[in-house]
């Protein structure tokens, strides 16, 4: 093949490779197709507000300082009942260094009558947060129960679990993590 020709085949592959990544670029902010995806480790957590069924009000954004175990959760749902009594234990065991337990209750997919009834079963101590409207449910994108996300003493997400139950040495082993 003469030199002239090869030159003409260079610069035509160039040409198609050039407009072939001018068609597939995917526009911004469409691999999400417009959503925020969903929160994971190395994030910071996305805030929430929400009320215990006493009425005590929590603002995720200002426990900042302490390690947060958020765990949305439903008084329906087997994994969930099964973690309870490790969740317990370890709010027991590490409260006193600056960790604190959210427990989401799915309200809006839940039994309200069920949530109070369910943590005095399990003698649950730390936060119960009732999500009436779903919004943190949205905000965290929980697509099963339970899901957890540990948070560190910055609002970071250290790690994310989804499903259940998780073993007290997973547990451990991320709140130790997160009190970093």
């Amino acid at each position: 093949m003469p030199q002239a020709q090869r030159i003409t085949l260079y610069i035509l592959v160039l040409i198609a490779g050039a407009a072939w990544i001018t068609i597939s670029v995917e526009p911004t902010a469409e691999s999400t197709t417009g959503k925020t995806p969903a929160p994971q480790a190395g994030f910071p957590a996305p805030d929430f507000t929400l009320r215990t069924p006493t009425g005590e009000i929590y603002t995720l954004s200002k426990l900042t300082g302490q390690a947060v175990l958020v765990n949305f959760w439903a008084t329906w749902c087997p994994p969930c009942r099964s973690e309870m009594p490790i969740l317990q234990k370890m709010y027991e065991e590490y409260k006193d260094q600056g960790f604190i337990i959210l427990a989401v209750d799915m309200t809006y997919q839940d039994d309200s009558f069920a949530v109070v009834p369910f943590t005095e079963k399990y003698g649950l101590t730390f936060p119960i947060l009732l999500d009436e409207t779903g919004d943190a449910g949205k905000a965290y994108q929980i697509r099963s129960l339970p899901s957890s996300y540990f948070i560190n003493r910055y609002g970071v997400i250290t790690e994310v679990v989804i499903g259940g139950p998780m073993s007290e040495a997973l547990i451990r082993t991320r709140i130790e993590e997160s009190l970093k």
